[in-house]
């Protein structure tokens, strides 16, 4: 069964979610291509972001927060590094282990995204009311932490 390109009162809960979640990816995908990175560079970036306020970043905590292997993370921060986004340096708690920040054209690009963003989620759910909004934010919430 096709997904109706507009859902319909009859469309299944699986579809709908699929519709929206391909809708958010495809509203991605477009807002990243001006800055020439993945959304992969994009995750990376804003998990590094997060860990930063949690103290030291390190290659292997971005592989195991995004599920991916030591090697596609080494690949991932290497593409962030060409860039100019992130930088590497030994890490001040074990010589041995290299640390990671973002540069601050890594800091003003995920500020950049992050206003897209928020006008891509904002433009999703402009239909809703706030009161609608946070439901849909705890039913989602909810979904996810099962």
């Amino acid at each position: 069964m096709a997904i109706p390109s507009r859902p319909t009162h009859e469309s299944d809960l699986a579809s709908l979610l699929a519709l929206t979640a391909r809708r958010m990816r495809r509203a991605h995908l477009d807002s990243l291509e001006p800055y020439g990175i993945t959304p992969q560079l994009s995750r990376a970036l804003a998990m590094i972001e997060r860990l930063s306020g949690d103290g030291e970043v390190r290659p292997s905590s971005i592989a195991a927060r995004l599920d991916i292997s030591a090697r596609s993370a080494t690949e991932v921060v290497d593409a962030l590094e060409e860039r100019g986004l992130v930088e590497r340096h030994p890490s001040p708690s074990d010589r041995r282990a290299t640390a990671l920040t973002l540069t601050d054209a890594g800091r003003a690009l995920r500020q950049e995204i992050g206003a897209v963003r928020a006008e891509q989620t904002h433009e999703l759910t402009r239909h809703l009311t706030g009161d609608e909004q946070e439901l849909l934010r705890a039913l989602l919430t909810k979904m996810l932490d099962a």
